[in-house]
């Protein structure tokens, strides 16, 4: 390929999803833990498409699947916890992809005054609530008003790149 050629990947017109999936998986994400408690016990799921979106008023955003059975009931809640996992977190993430199940039995989490659920040991928490979601193809993106948040700048943050989990080098 000589310099400056691009190679072709497809028209819109013939994008395949598998296609398309391994380009998405190209991009590096955060990978974060979404978790609220509903009628006195944890529910929660991953999310790696979380954005920071503005500092006035403080929102962030996630997306989820419309096939997602969990973001129906979390949906629900007055509060949400946002959880950017650590790179030791691995599990966390694991088990709250993973259906159905106890998803949280061994798991070191905390509420929050408002009620939203957060991992100990993450690298950043936000307690959020939703402000407004915006269905997008087979997606839903969910814009999240922040009400609190944490951070510890000395956690490493848990990496999802070419469908697999990564760690940053130190």
């Amino acid at each position: 390929m000589s310099p400056g050629a691009e190679p072709a990947v497809g028209t819109p017109q013939t994008l395949e999803a598998a296609a398309l999936r391994r380009v998405f998986a190209a991009f590096p994400t955060g990978v974060t833990a979404l978790a609220a408690l509903l009628d006195g016990e944890p529910v929660g799921m991953t999310a790696s498409s979380f954005v920071s979106v503005s500092l006035d008023p403080p929102l962030v955003s996630v997306c989820a699947a419309h096939s997602s059975l969990t973001w129906p009931r979390l949906r629900r809640v007055p509060r949400l916890g946002v959880s950017v996992l650590s790179g030791a977190q691995e599990p966390v993430s694991r088990r709250l992809a993973a259906p159905g199940g106890e998803r949280f039995a061994g798991l070191d989490w905390w509420r929050s005054p408002g009620g939203a659920v957060l991992f100990s040991g993450a690298g950043a928490w936000l307690d959020c609530s939703v402000e407004r979601e915006i269905a997008a193809g087979d997606h839903v993106i969910v814009l999240l008003r922040v009400h609190a948040t944490g951070v510890d700048p000395h956690v490493a943050p848990l990496v999802f790149h070419g469908s697999r989990y990564r760690r940053l080098a130190g």
